[in-house]
């Protein structure tokens, strides 16, 4: 039970910090559509059982007063449809406004320092989580929550009814109604839990090496692994086919068994009222009142049934996605401001990769003064790259002191989407005018290219960027960094992959656009180290030299770099 708590603690907090008002008014409307529909059925079966006798008597039938009875009909008649329109309006718009505010919280949360990285192995998961995952919770509050608080408040008001007509008819009631209603759906909420898990998971795997399949059917095909594939995609269908067998099961067993419980009930509710109206404690119009209100007292409980069967991946999502809401909800600590006058100053600091045991940087002390350039370089392994995620806070420092401005990372790899070449830009300032996407295009060289297409800024590109060359990727992507107006830039590899004249135009202008701003590059290549104001090596993960521009040390460490 405890760890049911733990899941759904942080889903419940956000639920109800998000749409209180709409969440309690649905559930207010729900318990009034049921509370009317229980006694416009006992009150219709207690009118024409009335008006059938009040007719076998002349003098009953002028005394017998249809009006009253009839008006009630129609009022409750009418509060129950305006009460079941008011409900799903309702409930539906509170709980489709909490899952969208679910879906853009974990969207930040997993662009958090760290958790970015992190997704880069698996980009996947993102998409399961911000759809499937969010779309189960929908079952927690309108197939879990509600139901369960209107089939206990029905049961409640029947056992207040038909406690007025015997106190131990309505005691035992109610007891058998809430357990056995309530039971039902625990016991095969339990045992649906597993298959449900199942499905999920197999319904995920099944969708990821769907994606693996189309997305590379060519490397795929080159490998000798296309049927492989194929064969892994039937078998998580099969995984999640035998998982959806195992849940009809278990539904078929809570409609029997809720079928049963309903036939047990009435059957007893009918043998009791028939004795009362034997013995003259209740007349005959009361005991078919009493009759359809335990009818209609069972009714609310049949709704649980849907949620009972997806409590399992309900459970599913709400543990997969509460500790990155947990994480979101913490109060964040601002980066530590460095010393007036420097961009970032590292003490000490050692660091490791996530479920690595061996430290990706140690014991480094550097520091990098406000307008001045960094180019580190060393191997490939040798922690440029974890320095530069240290640095922009993708990287948690195990030891040490960490106090950087704000920075902007230039990754090696250029990341566009099947988006507008506007909309990729507007990804870096979502504010930036037509005027300041122009000037950070001309700046980045790639502006006279997009004039020249038909639909300009607006033209789409395809998955990844497709639809630009290389070069003109990698220029989108220093578009991007010219919009993001940071003090610090952090450049990985800029012109790798790039010709020499293409990568010299763009190394130029990154310069000129550099200017005031510290910058610190991880590089291999000769013409990137050489913008540079100082030079560090790192092998291993530690700083072994620091050389600045003028020494012999620094013009040494240049000779070191690739050429090209």
């Amino acid at each position: 039970m405890s760890f049911f708590v733990a899941d759904i603690k942080p889903i419940l907090r956000l639920f109800f910090a998000e749409r209180r008002r709409a969440l309690f008014v649905g559930a207010v409307l729900s318990a009034a559509t049921v509370t009317a529909g229980i006694a416009l059925l006992g009150l219709s079966g207690w009118f024409i059982t009335a008006t059938a006798l009040a007719g076998l008597s002349a003098a009953a039938a002028m005394t017998f007063d249809v009006f009253a009875p009839a008006a009630g009909i129609r009022l409750l008649a009418v509060v129950r449809t305006a009460a079941r329109y008011g409900e799903r309006l309702a409930t539906h718009d509170a709980t489709l406004g909490v899952l969208a505010a679910l879906r853009e919280r974990l969207f930040r949360g997993f662009a958090e320092p760290g958790a970015a990285r992190a997704l880069l192995h698996r980009p996947a998961r993102l998409l399961f989580r911000l759809t499937a995952d969010i779309d189960a919770l929908d079952s927690l509050y309108l197939r879990i929550f509600v139901p369960a608080a209107v089939a206990i408040g029905a049961t409640l008001a029947a056992s207040v009814v038909l406690g007025l007509m015997h106190p131990l008819f309505g005691l035992c009631f109610g007891l058998f109604l809430a357990g056995a209603g309530l039971g039902l759906p625990l016991i095969a909420g339990r045992v649906a839990r597993k298959p449900a898990r199942r499905r999920a998971h197999g319904i995920e795997v099944l969708r990821s090496r769907t994606i693996d399949l189309v997305a590379g059917q060519t490397d795929l095909l080159m490998a000798g692994r296309l049927e492989a594939q194929t064969s892994a995609i039937a078998d998580a269908d099969s995984y999640a086919a035998q998982a959806d067998d195992r849940l009809n099961r278990v539904e078929t067993g809570l409609t029997f068994g809720f079928g049963l419980v309903s036939t047990l009930l009435l059957t007893a509710s009918l043998l009791t009222v028939a004795a009362l109206a034997e013995t003259k404690a209740i007349s005959a119009p009361v005991a078919a009142l009493g009759l359809l209100v335990a009818f209609a007292a069972v009714e609310p409980f049949a709704a649980l049934r849907r949620g009972a069967l997806e409590l399992g991946r309900t459970l599913l999502a709400a543990k997969r996605i509460a500790p990155r809401l947990a994480v979101a909800d913490d109060e964040t600590q601002p980066p530590a401001t460095p010393l007036p006058g420097y961009a970032f100053c590292l003490a000490g600091v050692s660091a490791f990769h996530e479920n690595s045991a061996v430290p990706a940087l140690v014991d480094i002390d550097l520091v990098l003064k406000q307008g001045d350039r960094l180019a580190v370089i060393g191997s490939s392994g040798a922690g440029k790259s974890s320095l530069l995620a240290l640095l922009s806070r993708e990287l948690p420092a195990s030891k040490g002191g960490v106090s950087a401005m704000r920075a902007t990372l230039l990754t090696q790899r250029t990341e566009l989407f099947g988006d507008s070449l506007r909309g990729n830009l507007l990804l870096a300032n979502p504010d930036a005018s037509e005027a300041r996407l122009g000037e950070a295009l001309a700046a980045a060289g790639l502006l006279a290219d997009i004039e020249a297409m038909p639909q300009g800024i607006d033209t789409r590109l395809g998955e990844g960027g497709l639809g630009l060359s290389g070069g003109q990727s990698r220029r989108l992507a220093l578009a991007r960094l010219f919009l993001r107006d940071t003090p610090l830039w952090l450049l990985d590899e800029p012109t790798e992959g790039l010709d020499g004249a293409t990568a010299r135009d763009v190394l130029s202008r990154l310069s000129l656009m550099a200017a005031g701003r510290s910058l610190v590059i991880a590089t291999h290549i000769r013409r990137e180290a050489a913008v540079a104001d100082r030079i560090a090596v790192i092998e291993g993960g530690r700083i072994s030299e620091v050389s600045r521009r003028g020494e012999a040390a620094f013009e040494k460490a240049l000779d070191r770099l690739r050429s090209d």
